[in-house]
Order: C-alpha cells, then sequence, then structure tokens
C-alpha cells in the first residue's frame, strides 16, 4: 500500500508498471454530450421545482399561511438533498463495481420517471394528504437519481479526457447543469408569457415536469451508446475493481472526500441562492413582476453557462486551487453589496443577479476536474458523489428555505447574504489547504 493509501492524500496515484496509461490527445464530441446530458435532465427537473415552488405550495399543502406553505415546499426540495449521497453511495458502488455507462443510463431514467411522476400527481384538493405524500415520494426518487449523476458523469469524462484539457471538457459537464437550469427558468418564463399567471397556476404548472420525460429518453439513447472508459476498462482487466468501494473510500481516501465536500458547500449554496432562492426573493422581498423576476433569472443562467467553460479552462493554465481561492473571496466580498442592489431597481437587480451567477459559473467550471483528480480508478466515482453530495445535502437543499426563514425572522432582505458568506468562509478555508492536482494522469489501476 503506497502513500497516497495510507494518508488519504488528494493527490493522484502513479500507474501500475507494464501498463499503458497514456492519457488521449482527444475526446469525441458524442463522450463530453453523454456526460453532459444526464445533468441538463437533472437540473431542469430541480429548476422547475423551485421555480413554480410558490404553485406547488398552494396546490400540495394546506395552510392560511403562504409563508409556512411555502416553506414546507422548500423544506420537500430540500428532502432530496438528504437523499442525494445514498444515492451516491449506490449507484458510486454500481458504477465503480459494474462500470460508469449502466450507471449513467439508470440516473437518468429513474430522475425523469419520478419527474414526470410530479406532472400527473392529483393535488390536496382532490385526495387530500395522499397528494402530499406522494409529491415527497417523487422527490426522494429524484434526490437517489441525482446521488449518482454527477458522479458517474464526472468519472466518465474525466477518464475519456487528455490531462491538459480536463478542466475545460469537465465544465462542459457542469455546463449541462447549468444548461438544464436556464432550460427550466425559460420554460417556465415562457409558461407564464404565453398561458399566464392564472392558466399557469391551474394547469400549466405541470408541463414542464412532463416535458422531463423525453428529455429522459434522449438521454438515455445517446448514454446506450457509449463504451466504458479506459481508466475503468483497464482497471476491470487486471481484476483491479474494488469489491467495497465505499470502504476503502472512507479507510483510505477520507481526507479527499473532506476536501470534496468542504469545496462543494459554496458551489451548492450559490447555486441555489442565486439560481433558485434570488428569484423567489425577487418575488416577494423586493416586490418584482413574476415574469421580469423569471427572465432576470434566465439572464443570470445564460451569461453563467456561456463563462463556465472560460473557468474550466483557466483551471488547466494556473490550476484548480487559484480558481477556487478566487470565488471564494469573490463570495465573501460581494454578496452584501449584491443583494443591496437587489434593491436598486430593474437594472440594478438584473446586474446584481449576473455578478452573483457568475461566482458559481467558476466554482462549477472547476470542481468536477478537481474531484475526479483526487480519487483512484477504483473508487472515483464513489468518492466524486458521497463529497459532492454530502457538500449538497448540508448547503444546496437547505439554501432556499434557509435564505426565506431568514428574512422572514429577522426582516432583513439582506440576511441570505450572510448564508453565502459563511459557506464561502468554509470553502475558501478548504481551498487554501488543497492540494494542486492540474495535469495529473487518471489512466491508473492502482493506488
Amino acid at each position: 500500500m503506497d502513500d497516497h493509501r495510507l494518508t488519504g492524500s488528494t493527490s493522484a496515484p502513479s500507474a501500475s508498471p507494464g501498463i499503458d496509461m497514456a492519457a488521449p490527445t482527444k475526446v469525441q464530441p458524442r463522450v463530453v454530450l453523454a456526460g453532459a446530458v444526464g445533468s441538463i435532465v437533472e437540473y431542469f427537473d430541480f429548476g422547475v421545482y423551485g421555480y413554480v415552488a410558490t404553485i406547488i405550495a398552494a396546490k400540495f399543502f394546506v395552510s392560511g399561511d403562504e409563508t409556512a406553505a411555502l416553506l414546507l415546499t422548500l423544506a420537500t426540495f430540500g428532502l432530496a438533498f438528504v437523499l442525494r449521497p445514498l444515492g451516491g453511495i449506490l449507484f458510486g458502488h454500481f458504477g465503480d463495481r459494474h462500470g460508469r455507462k449502466n450507471a449513467l443510463a439508470a440516473t437518468v431514467v429513474l430522475m425523469a420517471i419520478a419527474s414526470g411522476m410530479i406532472g400527473l400527481l392529483p393535488t390536496y384538493a382532490a385526495i387530500g394528504v395522499g397528494a402530499t405524500s406522494l409529491l415527497v415520494l417523487a422527490r426522494c426518487m429524484q434526490g437517489i437519481a441525482a446521488g449518482g449523476e454527477l458522479g458517474g458523469a464526472a468519472s466518465f469524462v474525466a477518464e475519456y479526457a487528455p490531462n491538459e484539457k480536463r478542466g475545460l471538457l469537465c465544465a462542459f459537464v457542469q455546463t449541462g447543469a447549468l444548461a438544464g437550469s436556464l432550460l427550466a427558468s425559460l420554460v417556465v418564463t415562457l409558461l407564464f408569457t404565453v398561458l399566464g399567471d392564472d392558466l399557469m397556476n391551474d394547469w400549466g404548472w405541470r408541463i414542464p415536469f412532463l416535458i422531463a420525460i423525453p428529455l429522459g429518453v434522449v438521454g438515455l439513447i445517446i448514454r446506450a451508446k457509449l463504451g466504458e472508459t479506459p481508466a475503468f476498462e483497464a482497471a476491470e482487466s487486471q481484476d483491479e475493481e474494488e469489491s467495497a468501494p465505499l470502504v476503502e473510500l472512507l479507510r483510505d481516501h477520507w481526507r479527499a472526500t473532506l476536501t470534496c465536500i468542504g469545496l462543494s458547500i459554496l458551489l451548492f449554496s450559490a447555486y441555489y441562492v442565486v439560481y433558485v432562492y434570488v428569484n423567489i426573493h425577487l418575488q416577494r422581498v423586493v416586490g418584482m413582476e413574476t415574469r421580469t423576476a423569471f427572465w432576470s433569472t434566465t439572464l443570470c443562467l445564460a451569461v453563467a453557462v456561456a463563462c463556465m467553460p472560460l473557468f474550466g479552462k483557466l483551471s488547466d493554465v494556473i490550476g484548480r486551487r487559484p480558481v477556487f481561492i478566487g470565488a471564494s473571496i469573490a463570495a465573501i466580498a460581494l454578496p452584501l453589496p449584491g443583494f443591496m442592489l437587489l434593491e436598486s431597481g430593474t437594472a440594478g437587480a438584473i446586474l446584481a443577479h449576473v455578478v452573483l451567477g457568475l461566482i458559481d459559473s467558476a466554482l462549477m467550471g472547476v470542481a468536477l476536474s478537481a474531484y475526479a483528480e483526487m480519487f483512484p480508478t477504483r473508487v472515483r466515482f464513489t468518492g466524486i458523489a458521497l463529497g459532492f453530495n454530502l457538500g449538497a445535502a448540508l448547503a444546496g437543499g437547505t439554501a432556499p428555505y434557509v435564505c426565506t426563514w431568514l428574512v422572514e425572522n429577522t426582516g432583513s432582505p439582506l440576511s441570505p447574504a450572510w448564508f453565502l458568506i459563511a459557506t464561502a468562509v468554509v470553502t475558501l478555508l478548504t481551498a487554501m489547504r488543497m492540494r494542486e492536482t492540474r495535469g495529473l494522469n487518471l489512466k491508473t489501476v492502482a493506488a
């Protein structure tokens, strides 16, 4: 057992003797597309739930208090994140034992089924508490599916990617995530524009959830046509798959797992504050018209999607660590003036929204390549999935709830900024202690 396994180091292991571990010089576009398509489906589904949260609150929860109903809806939103680590363990075990391809196909199917289910559910007015229970079940299914998605997609693309382009290519997987949120925002915005508030509240809210079904079918078709990664095939040919990936991960790579969690804290808090909660904030606290708030979110997401590959490429040039540190410092300095600017009128609010979105764009652009470089092949899927999703459970699903609660109980529209700042401090401290991994060769069998 070498030093990497003894210390739980985040440095990548070296290749086994006698095995050609040369990295490929280029990656076929369909490999990147296969990695990104599941993220599109996942974040489309999660985004839609957040964007129609106020409608869901009225349809599935009974309360004379509008804020209480919204908090219950956001608590159900957060429930899916609690189950994401479980999904990461289940799909991570399968993916590290039996390959990335089949695990990724299963995640996209389960997510599409769960989202389509929400679109077909009867409301509380029709069947009472049974509707609430079915909504919770669907969200649990979404959480388990999401838990296996990005860990598998990151492993898949990273193991195909040339060492010097891994940041850029893994950024496209995360671009798929933001593209899914952008698509969700655009669909909901257009539906509000075309149908109007009354029809949208009546039945139009179901349409985005039902769209997830054909999206899932497309994702399954794309993923079903791909083979396994060279790194996993090499491990399989040498009988180096780990029989209990979670056990080895917690025994030998616990430091890397903690690093992954710490780096994910800000990524997820920023994502769900900026792209989900701010939309609610603009409507309920600032008083912005619904469609204007959705167009602000859509523009914010569009800019973030466009910039994310640039941040991934930047990490290939200057390293993963500097990008994490820079984004964390920005997330400490900018939230307070940003939330002040949200109160300054439409133009100022949109500008603040876009600037805050760029912080998360930088984090998402660098994250998956950095995480993939922290773990050896035989536990990579499990390591990324567990660390990433524990960060999601701690700071992602809770973010809209916490921010809504803070504003309601403190009376300060700036209070969500302090939540962002607190999570930024955690990620900054983690980034300052992480090892630089840019350019490491992942085509390894043994660690």
